[in-house]
C-alpha cells in the first residue's frame, strides 16, 4: 500500500514527463511492480489510460458532488 500511495503521489508530480514504467523506477519499483499498482489504480478509478505526454496514464477527474440540501430546498 505504501508503494501505492508513493507511485499515485509521484504520478501527479510527474505531469506526463516520465512514462510509466520509468517514473516507477524512479522510485524504486520494478516494471512488474509499477504494472501491478497501475492495475491497482486503474481499478479504483483513481487513473485512466490517456496518452498524456510520455506517461500513459492521467489522474481522473473528480467530478464534483452536488450539495445534499439543494435538492430539499427545492422541495420546501
Amino acid at each position: 500500500m505504501e508503494n501505492k500511495e508513493k507511485y499515485y503521489k509521484a504520478l501527479i508530480e510527474n505531469d506526463g514527463q516520465l512514462n510509466e514504467i520509468d517514473l516507477g523506477e524512479k522510485i524504486g519499483l520494478n516494471e512488474d511492480e509499477t504494472n501491478e499498482i497501475i492495475v491497482q489504480l486503474l481499478s479504483e478509478h483513481k487513473i485512466e489510460y490517456a496518452e498524456n505526454r510520455a506517461c500513459n496514464y492521467s489522474l481522473m477527474k473528480r467530478v464534483r458532488k452536488k450539495n445534499k440540501f439543494s435538492v430539499n430546498a427545492h422541495l420546501s
